[in-house]
């Protein structure tokens, strides 16, 4: 009896990264491209031939459900494509088991479907819902919860919109951002519109610019797939900073319901002053981590972070200088930065008042004020007032003093988390915390031209910062004033 021999392929997974490498290279700048490794990467490994060209494509595609779920079992967290038919015998098997629930205990045909899925998958749900008959009902509700990113740029935001409205009604579209559940940030609302003492003050005839940070000391963590086709832009000014923003800058609205609400910050967004290219260069600064220290421990910097191109222009960091072109606050700027790997964690937005016409006291402020009001997202949620004060004594020498107010001393019961909050809201069918389509896409309209420029620009005008430090970079944007006696510190 002869000898039998397996046959088997001795792939060389360099090679294949070279070829891909070379494809690239052929194509225009910033071009994306997709990986087809359908077929168990047709026969070459999938995850093995992904993991091998990870940091030089933006995708994957694949056959069907059961291989895109395979490579994210794996650690394949970029964009996956499903060529193929996606089979809904699961959604089949949902729907059941929901008659079955609603038999046994009786309940109202009342469903929250919440997709905290990848991206990719914000279409296949809805469309697999619809074939199975569960987004529809005739005797109580429909709604459904959309984790961020909503879209990667307009084009895809508005697809992605009109996909959910054909299925859905869009009150019946919950977009969701976590910040908007800290009742701190839903309290800028009380604040501005229940008291005197601040709602006359609230332009900019009084206010001299707003700074609204959110800085991490965290680096990317697992993360770098999504990152390197995200950054900090993406991630969190399009949404989560913009959101608060729109709380600090909207005109009181007719009356407190969601619509009216939602109305104004839409405004918001619509008013937006677009920058020129000049303006891009001059009022927006991008950088990047490299290794330092944190809490006396060594941290790589981002080029060396799991999933990350060793060459990446990825912004970790961004600060900008926003405009509104609307009559409350023409020629009041708006400071927003945020980044990873920076000096400390905090989320905060401060209102920085505008100083008195005369200096009649030792140490007073001039040009922008000390006069300030913080308003602490996180990690203590709370707010503080900052005003001079004449220090004992003799003459009349100013410092400056603050009242401070701990959210948490309103009431001893614990605060719930932002999710809850939120979650609780859908079900209650109170969307004043989720974003509206019309917001999204004009918040889109303001951050697609950025996106591009910083494509053609490359890493041209990207900023390096040490891990634990604060980008330097950020001192030409901010009021140069900023140095006061009165405080006897840097603001």
């Amino acid at each position: 009896m002869g000898k039998y021999y397996r046959v088997y392929a001795d792939v060389e997974l360099g090679n294949i990264e070279s070829n891909v490498e070379a494809l690239m290279a052929l194509t225009p700048a910033g071009t994306k491209s997709l990986a087809v490794v359908k077929a168990d990467g047709y026969g070459h490994g999938d995850v093995a031939v992904a993991k091998a060209v990870y940091s030089k494509v933006f995708g994957y595609a694949v056959a069907t459900l059961d291989e895109a779920v395979n490579l994210r079992e794996n650690g394949i967290d970029k964009p996956i494509l499903i060529l193929g038919f996606v089979n809904t015998d699961e959604y089949e098997t949902l729907k059941n088991r929901v008659e079955e629930l609603q038999n046994l205990y009786s309940l109202p045909d009342s469903i929250v479907f919440y997709m905290a899925t990848p991206p990719e998958m914000y279409e296949v749900i809805p469309l697999g819902l619809q074939k199975c008959g569960l987004a529809y009902t005739s005797d109580g509700f429909r709604r459904i919860v959309v984790e961020k990113p909503f879209g990667t740029d307009i084009k895809s935001a508005k697809h992605l919109t009109r996909l959910l409205e054909s299925i859905f009604d869009e009150h019946d579209i919950y977009r969701i951002d976590h910040y908007l559940g800290k009742e701190t940030v839903q309290n800028i609302l009380v604040l501005r519109f229940s008291n005197g003492i601040f709602e006359p003050l609230w332009n900019r005839n009084y206010i001299d610019h707003v700074e609204i940070v959110s800085s991490e000391t965290l680096g990317i963590g697992n993360r770098g797939g999504y990152y390197e086709s995200s950054g900090a832009l993406r991630d969190m000014v399009q949404n989560h900073l913009l959101q608060l923003m729109a709380f600090i800058a909207m005109e009181p609205p007719v009356a407190f319901d969601p619509e009216s609400i939602r109305d104004e910050i839409a405004k918001v967004f619509k008013s937006l002053h677009h920058y020129t290219p000049e303006e891009m260069q001059e009022q927006i600064v991008r950088g990047q981590y490299t290794a330092g220290t944190i809490a006396g421990e060594s941290v790589q910097g981002y080029r060396d972070e799991k999933n990350v191109s060793g060459d990446s222009v990825r912004e970790t960091y961004v600060a900008m200088k926003i405009e509104l072109d609307n009559w409350r606050w023409a020629g009041t700027p708006f400071y927003i930065y945020t980044g990873k790997r920076l000096s400390e964690k905090k989320t905060e937005i401060i209102i920085h008042f505008k100083s008195t016409p005369q200096q009649l006291f030792v140490g007073q402020c001039s040009g922008s004020s000390c006069n300030q009001l913080i308003i602490r997202v996180q990690p203590n949620e709370s707010i503080a007032l900052r005003f001079g004060l004449k220090i004992p004594g003799s003459g009349f020498e100013v410092r400056q003093v603050s009242m401070d107010f701990l959210y948490s001393s309103l009431s001893d019961k614990k605060l719930p988390d932002a999710y809850e909050r939120l979650l609780l809201d859908v079900m209650l069918g109170d969307s004043t915390l989720y974003s509206r389509a019309d917001a999204q896409e004009a918040s889109w309209d303001f951050i697609d031209p950025i996106i591009k420029n910083w494509v053609k620009r490359g890493k041209d005008g990207l900023a390096f910062y040490a891990s634990g430090s604060d980008p330097e970079e950020i001192d030409r944007l901010m009021p140069h004033d900023k140095k006061c006696n009165c405080c006897n510190e840097m603001m």
